[in-house]
């Protein structure tokens, strides 16, 4: 597929119904622990207790078709944040993943003061590893029938990145 240019911005609560369509395409969920068919209240009520140090919206025009949050750990892990990101179905493999992954190592390293970077991907997929490879992340560990996904248990791989000179 050709990239695309893309434009992040902040997440904003009127992008709500937007990012319910984005987590509800079939090729997202299969790629995170979203489930399908949640409808817009479900989602409205799961993002009052959700807090990200930082949620950028990725638009091609108009149109939501990426996101990407980062949440701060707490305690002794305060310079550790948690990566989330989904990219739309229509969108993916074109470079949206790329510029919101970028963007949010970026905010980290230059804002945040954040050493560590984790997240957990799939184990069977190989884009979005290579994506987060690219960006610096290396696999740390595997953990076996992590998680039940259309039926089966599939394998998921923990990644981290430290900041460079942390």
């Amino acid at each position: 597929m050709a990239p695309t240019d893309f434009t992040l911005r902040a997440f904003e609560p009127e992008d709500m119904p937007a990012l319910t369509d984005l987590l509800n395409q079939p090729r997202v969920v299969w790629g995170t622990m979203q489930r399908p068919f949640t409808s817009l209240a479900e989602r409205r009520k799961r993002a009052e207790g959700f807090h990200p140090e930082l949620q950028l919206v990725a638009l091609a025009g108009e149109r939501v078709v990426g996101t990407i949050s980062l949440v701060r750990e707490a305690n002794r892990r305060a310079h550790v944040g948690s990566i989330g990101m989904a990219v739309h179905d229509d969108f993916q493999g074109r470079g949206c993943g790329t510029a919101l992954l970028s963007a949010v190592v970026d905010h980290a390293d230059r804002w945040l003061t954040l050493t560590r970077l984790e997240l957990t991907v799939w184990a069977d997929n190989s884009p979005a590893i290579r994506l987060y490879e690219r960006q610096g992340f290396q696999r740390e560990g595997l953990g076996r029938a992590y998680a039940l996904r259309d039926g089966a248990f599939v394998d998921a791989l923990f990644m981290a990145r430290l900041r460079p000179g942390a």
